[in-house]
């Protein structure tokens, strides 16, 4: 589990690919100072497992399940990736629950300076979009972030500063992929509900709209 605060941006020093699957090789500093064996690691949102370490690079297992969910099969050595470690049970919960499960890729269509803030708007598919509400909660490439506006085709996100110093979204330009992963409270509200039913959700008239009105 993690809360989608990037701990560092590392950089992908290789990826050595297999007819369906990958290994990563990725290099950083700060989650260097607690990592094992079988931790853990959110790499541009995906939950990976670290299977070799040393003092200041990991590798990881990318299987073709994450290849094709994902924007990890584009990376290359040099890539610049997003890293947080799993959230410690003693620490505090400063972005939102992210599981490191992508829903899907979206790309980026515009970029747009507002003060101080940048604005990232993003195209996405139905199966993304419907999860996703204004003032709600969106992970893009593992970064927790607050939707600002939403509509049928795309949605948008307000950058501070601090994001943009510390993680890799704004060096990204339009055209480029990114891993979208919906907040996990939405989706277990679809799933309990049946509102992917057409019949069921016509039955209950519980719809995503009735959710949204309400607070949901």
């Amino acid at each position: 589990m993690f809360t989608g605060i990037i701990e560092e941006t590392g950089v992908v020093r290789g990826i050595k690919k297999g007819a369906k699957s990958a290994v990563l090789e990725i290099k950083g500093k700060k989650i260097f100072e607690d990592i094992h064996i079988g931790d853990s690691i959110a790499v541009n949102g995906v939950c990976l497992t670290v299977t070799w370490f040393s003092s200041d690079t990991f590798k990881a297992d990318v299987m073709n399940e994450t290849l094709k969910r994902s924007s990890l099969g584009v990376l290359k050595a040099g890539s610049m990736v997003n890293l947080e470690r799993a959230m410690a049970a003693n620490g505090r919960f400063g972005g939102h629950i992210v599981s490191g499960h992508i829903d899907g890729t979206g790309i980026i269509v515009k970029k747009e300076q507002d003060d101080i803030a940048v604005w990232v708007t993003v195209s996405a598919g139905p199966e993304i979009l419907r999860l996703i509400v204004e003032k709600g909660s969106i992970a893009i490439d593992g970064i927790s972030l607050t939707v600002a506006s939403v509509d049928s085709r795309e949605f948008a996100v307000s950058v501070i500063p601090h994001t943009a110093s510390a993680t890799t979204l704004i060096a990204k330009s339009p055209g480029d992929t990114v891993n979208l992963e919906n907040d996990i409270t939405g989706k277990y509200i679809e799933k309990l509900l049946g509102l992917n039913n057409e019949k069921h959700t016509a039955e209950s008239g519980v719809t995503m709209e009735f959710l949204q009105k309400h607070g949901f």
